[in-house]
């Protein structure tokens, strides 16, 4: 196993442009389908995106902790995560569908256009991994 350190910097980066890209994407998706189709219907692709960029960050901490528990237990035999690493994720999913159906039921906003808004993550994923792509570091 290799001991040389790693640099970080660019994959943070990256990060970033990920989850300002959700919302700008997510906003850009919204305005021409607010205007032109429906206010609510475009109200909640920027919900859904909204909803993308919490679960960007969710999903990072979640892995940050997991790779902090696996440098720390690095020498030992068994590894073992933390438990609350796993509620988080399965309470990450389950709050994202509880807020889908709240808007939905209450707001009366249209669930096909927050589901379409939660696909903005993709979409600025496939936006940075094309980019890097065209623009090596090397």
């Amino acid at each position: 196993m290799s001991t040389t350190p790693v640099n970080v910097a660019p994959y943070l980066q990256s990060e970033k442009w990920i989850a300002r890209l959700t919302l700008i994407l997510g906003a850009l998706a919204a305005l021409p389908v607010a205007r032109f189709y429906s206010p609510a219907s475009g109200a909640g692709i920027f919900v859904g995106a909204i909803l993308a960029w919490f679960n960007f960050r969710w999903l990072r901490q979640g892995l940050d902790a997991l790779t902090t528990a696996a440098t720390a237990q690095a020498n030992l035999r068994n590894p073992q995560a933390p438990i609350g690493t796993y509620f988080k994720a399965l309470f990450r999913y389950g709050l994202i569908a509880l807020a889908v159906y709240v808007i939905f039921k209450y707001l009366n906003v249209p669930i096909l256009s927050m589901i379409l808004g939660l696909c903005a993550l993709g979409a600025a994923t496939m936006a940075v991994s094309v980019y890097e792509i065209l623009h090596p570091l090397e």
